[in-house]
């Protein structure tokens, strides 16, 4: 598969950055306040265009201007990170406001940080009035950093159309233009791709090692290091078991010496949501030594957003005794319970232990994702669901069927489907998992008027 190009929103605080993103995401991801500062690290989420496919990263506000100091050294490290690593960069200014301090030196950091080919596309947003433009169009012009300068308002979807199409235009002329056959399922690429991610040092190249042969692994085993950051980038490893062959892609530590203790954490989460975003299963590699951290439960949401398979594998456990185990168990169970379909292994990379049931794992939650309920059968169910839960608004659906295969998807014809409510999908999703296989796999639901 060709690699996902990376497009970077980059500008000051409170320049409508978070607006922008969940305008060109298509829904709301990224936390929007008139507070400069309010976006407290990226986030991301890949972007299907009419010809080409992205992954779009918002990110905080840098050059000054935020509310909160102490946290302005960090954001701008993750900032200057994404510059270095994408392919294209949408500097965002409010053509509400002259140009000020920050905004130049939000310019004068894309000049030094960025790859000399990157293109920069000037966004002046909150641009309600298009004669607010052309009364700033030469002071834009003169920062001397913009290929294009679009006008966009973003709350009221003016001028997004247009930098749109200029995003694909740059896209296309890098060479990424999505190919006609390409597709996100495991059939129709023929080799399952498996991202194993997870923060620095939790033992993901010594799991790939631990998977392959012993033939393979004189030649390719993979740099194993109690130094965070060994591996230095994202890169993939063929594996063949019992005759079938899975591409298992491990994620990146750091590329670069310079700022490791602030650049390691930051750099592997961008990779891994590469990663994921080109996968078909995300295995998320848990050290059962260390508490779960915002980082693990950030890239286990990301996988069931992105609706990839997802398996937590909880390595080390050699380390523990039954009942240590049986706890760190509960514990995630009761923290990323959002994930709660997700299966856990436990395993010792470093001793090879537990490793037997993980293809067997990754086998049936590739059947899992593809698996397609028959329309008289979701009709059957959902008939039979709706009779146990106290409303009235579900038993008026008069149709059910499975819109999508990756991730399953099931669509839901009702007459007010205003009126769900979150627990009562949450109800119909547990009822569903119960009478078809659904382990591993996120499950959606569309709501659709009659």
């Amino acid at each position: 598969m060709a690699r996902l190009p990376t497009v970077a929103i980059i500008g000051r605080p409170n320049t409508g950055k978070s607006t922008l993103f969940n305008r060109l995401v298509g829904e709301r991801r990224a936390i929007v306040s008139p507070v400069p500062g309010t976006t407290r690290d990226r986030v991301a989420a890949t972007v299907e265009g009419e010809k080409t496919r992205y992954l779009l990263v918002d990110t905080a506000g840098i050059g000054g201007g935020s509310t909160d100091t102490e946290l302005e050294a960090d954001v701008t490290a993750q900032a200057l990170l994404a510059m270095r690593h994408c392919d294209l960069v949408l500097f965002t200014v409010s053509a509400r406001d002259e140009l000020t301090a920050a905004d130049r030196t939000v310019a004068e950091y894309l000049r030094k940080h960025r790859r000399g080919h990157v293109p920069v596309i000037l966004v002046a947003t909150k641009c309600d009035d298009p004669d607010i433009l052309n009364d700033r169009i030469g002071d834009l012009h003169r920062l001397g950093i913009a290929d294009d300068i679009v006008g966009t308002s973003a709350a009221h979807n003016m001028g997004v159309g247009e930098l749109e199409e200029i995003m694909e235009m740059h896209l296309i002329k890098m060479h990424f233009a999505k190919a006609d056959s390409e597709q996100r399922t495991a059939s129709s690429l023929g080799i399952p791709r498996i991202a194993i991610v997870g923060k620095p040092n939790v033992g993901k190249s010594s799991l790939i090692n631990a998977l392959m042969s012993e033939a393979q692994r004189k030649e390719a085993a993979r740099i194993v290091s109690p130094i965070p950051g060994t591996t230095r980038d994202t890169s993939d490893v063929t594996i063949r078991h019992e005759g079938k062959e899975y591409v298992f892609i491990d994620t990146a530590g750091l590329r670069h010496k310079a700022n490791i203790d602030t650049d390691i954490e930051h750099y592997a989460a961008l990779r891994s949501i590469q990663a994921i975003s080109q996968a078909d299963i995300v295995a998320l590699v848990l050290d059962v030594t260390e508490e779960i951290s915002r980082q693990d439960k950030r890239l286990a949401r990301l996988a069931v957003d992105e609706g990839r398979a997802l398996i937590l594998i909880l390595n080390k456990t050699d380390m523990l005794t039954v009942e240590q185990r049986d706890e760190k168990v509960a514990e995630i169970r009761r923290t990323m319970s959002y994930c709660s379909f997700a299966p856990i292994a436990g395993v010792s990379a470093k001793k090879e232990r537990g490793l037997h049931t993980l293809f067997p794992l990754f086998s049936a939650l590739l059947v899992n994702l593809q698996r397609r309920v028959p329309t008289k059968a979701l009709h059957q169910w959902y008939e039979s669901a709706v009779q146990r839960l106290p409303a009235h608004v579900l038993v008026q659906g008069k149709h059910v069927t499975q819109a999508d295969e990756v991730p399953p998807t099931f669509a839901i014809f009702l007459r007010h489907p205003e009126r769900v409510q979150r627990n009562h999908l949450t109800y119909l999703e547990r009822s569903l998992r119960q009478l078809f296989n659904f382990d591993g796999v996120p499950i959606r639901f569309l709501l659709k008027g009659r």
